[in-house]
């Protein structure tokens, strides 16, 4: 993906900042030039425990660590490079604007790099803002803008589909609760129904008992009278 290689590189930038540097910050240089991202690494940090005030050891310490995809490492490494630039006074404002703008292109890169868009975004504007010409800083721009406009899209359908199963658990919940109450209910309601059943019965049993005792009344009377007879 283009945007993972234009990154902007201080170190085949200027031969009279090889010389100003320490051989360690050299030797990190030339690595770094031969793709030793690794070796270079390890000379920008060595280079920078002599001297830690060097813009120019932690701009290039980030770039070999972006190589690596280490990507939060390399922001930090930007972001001490940015508090150098602000802090010196003695470049001139057009070398100053142009360093930092390629310190926020850098940075742009390694916040895209970790899908943090919205400061990517961030990143690039400023970036553009000390140096408008620069073509690659506004595609990566670009680039940014709309990958921020698609996560915010999936994070909007997310929640969309966050808050209607939200909504199906409530209706879920609502159900059980009242098919709790109705399997509560139904015990009186077959109690209720046993007991009726049981009077209806009693009441049936009395009627056949007392017709019974008729019947044996009146079968008494009328052996009484054949015997009379």
């Amino acid at each position: 993906m283009r945007i993972l290689v234009t990154i902007i590189s201080l170190c085949v930038a200027s031969l009279l900042f090889a010389q100003q540097e320490s051989s360690d910050v050299r030797r990190g240089n030339k690595q770094y030039n031969d793709s030793n991202y690794t070796e270079a690494e390890v000379n920008y940090r060595r280079g920078l425990e002599k001297n830690n005030q060097s813009f120019e050891g932690h701009f290039n310490l980030g770039d070999a660590l972006f190589r690596q995809e280490k990507y939060p490492e390399a922001l930090e490494q930007y972001a001490e490079a940015e508090k150098l630039l602000k802090a010196d006074e003695s470049k001139r404002k057009e070398q100053l604007d142009s360093r930092l703008a390629a310190t926020y292109h850098n940075m742009g890169n390694a916040l895209y790099a970790q899908q943090q868009y919205d400061k990517a975004v961030g990143a690039y504007q400023q970036s553009l803002r000390l140096n408008p010409k620069d073509h690659d800083t506004r595609y990566n721009l670009v680039k940014a803008m709309q990958q921020l406009q698609q996560q915010q899209n999936q994070q909007q359908n997310q929640d969309q589909q966050q808050e209607q199963q939200q909504q199906n658990d409530s209706t879920q919940q609502q159900q059980q609760q009242e098919q709790q109450q109705n399997q509560q209910q139904q015990p009186d309601e077959q109690q209720m129904d046993k007991e009726t059943a049981e009077q209806i019965l009693q009441a049936l049993e009395q009627d056949e008992q007392e017709t019974q005792e008729k019947l044996q009344r009146q079968q008494g009377k009328k052996r009484r009278v054949e015997k009379e007879w």
